[in-house]
């Protein structure tokens, strides 16, 4: 491992990503980002910044930090977007079927939405923490064309590896800030979701209940 990063932590996924940029390079940080779009649990926010620091402290050049990233961000999220095609919309509507407290017209919507807004979700989605990964899936689900998915894939993933990787460079050994602010957004982002989830189990509850009393009455 170079001296430059010699001392970054050597455990977690931090010590990992040191490892792997230390190692490797410019496609170290590609294959970390790449792994991390498919297992949203390896954060972006700690890999990204320490790249930008590595970049700082000369292991590699800012270029190539933001290639590699960028190239592994599209690679993970392609990965993705084939599960989904894989996948496909008629399983996805069988299981649907088999869920509690939904409806096929709930699903309708939702595929309505993303014809009519895709390319936005797509695009706005890669800058979102949690649905920067998970958006590849309903594109790949909808068969969005594979050229319009890599081009506004790439945009997104530019624009938010661009940020934390060059706050990571122009920080230096700050970098951890970037993981602190990033980690209260996607605390944030999680928390909504959460919240979004019980409101609608509640209103779905709430009709039901109505329905169930007409029937025994």
């Amino acid at each position: 491992m170079p001296s430059a990063l010699a001392q970054e932590p050597a455990g977690g996924v931090a010590g990992w990503a040191v490892d792997l940029v230390g190692t490797m390079g410019g496609p170290g940080a590609g294959l970390a980002i790449a792994l991390e779009n498919l297992f949203p649990p390896l954060p972006s926010e700690v890999i990204l910044p320490l790249t930008g620091f590595a970049a700082g402290q000369g292991v590699l050049t800012l270029a190539s930090a933001l290639f590699w990233t960028t190239l592994g961000s599209v690679a993970g999220a392609v990965v993705l977007y084939w599960i989904g095609v894989l996948f496909g919309r008629e399983r996805v509507h069988r299981i649907w079927a088999r869920l509690p407290l939904v409806k096929a017209s709930d699903l309708e919507r939702t595929e309505k939405w993303f014809a009519k807004h895709g390319t936005k979700a797509v695009f706005l989605g890669r800058m979102v923490p949690i649905f920067r990964s998970l958006i590849s899936v309903p594109a790949g689900v909808e068969r969005m064309p594979m050229a319009v998915f890599a081009m506004l894939t790439t945009l997104g993933s530019l624009i938010w590896n661009s940020v934390l990787v060059m706050a990571g460079y122009w920080l230096g050994d700050q970098w951890e800030v970037v993981e602190t602010y990033v980690g209260i957004l996607s605390k944030a982002v999680l928390l909504l979701v959460v919240v979004a989830f019980a409101a609608y189990v509640a209103v779905r509850l709430r009709g039901r209940a109505p329905a169930r009393h007409r029937r025994s009455s």
